[in-house]
């Protein structure tokens, strides 16, 4: 069997150093966006709010404030539904990069487990190839499930996005449709 040497080892930790300093650069740019969208959002609303201030104080009669009133309530729920979206679609990004650096790392430390076990298998003493091919078995079947494992997950993170997506164009089109009817 091999031992790890220092460069190794070295080289180890420094790959992790970068990966982690990496993935705390995705994280901070995740929030940068979500902060930026926030503000975006904020700006906007207090604009509107400013606009919609002005138009309540030049109402001149009842039925003209109902009017005014259900007109706000459409463009409201069309604007939480994007902002909603564009929160998911920082949060997907963000998780997804993090996901793809994980399947890296996962990917990396297979192909040295697997490069170990055939450098052990190599080196066996003679009489031992039914532990190697045991062995050898083991690390193949470990891989298959981290695999299928992996699949699973990106299966399920696609279904959860397109319900998502329904979801939210339901919510939107049951809005509208709910503006449209008190007009």
């Amino acid at each position: 069997m091999t031992a790890l040497t220092v460069e190794q080892v070295v080289a180890a930790h420094k790959a992790n150093i970068e990966t982690l300093f990496g993935l705390t650069n995705k994280a901070f740019e995740g929030v940068e966006k979500i902060v930026e969208l926030n503000l975006t959002a904020s700006k906007a609303a207090l604009s509107e709010a400013a606009g919609h201030t002005q138009s309540v104080l030049s109402v001149k009669d009842v039925q003209e404030l109902l009017a005014l009133q259900s007109s706000l309530f459409q463009p409201l729920a069309e604007k939480a539904a994007a902002y909603s979206r564009h929160l998911y679609d920082i949060a997907s990004v963000t998780g997804a990069e993090f996901t793809k650096a994980a399947e890296d790392q996962a990917a990396e430390a297979q192909s040295k487990f697997s490069n170990l076990v055939d450098s052990a298998s190599k080196n066996a003493p003679a009489g031992s190839e039914a532990l190697v091919a045991v062995m050898k078995s083991s690390v193949s079947a470990a891989n298959n499930a981290l695999e299928s494992v992996q699949k699973a997950v990106k299966q399920a993170t696609e279904a959860a996005e397109a319900n998502y997506n329904a979801v939210a164009t339901s919510a939107t089109a049951a809005t509208k449709q709910a503006t449209a009817k008190k007009r």
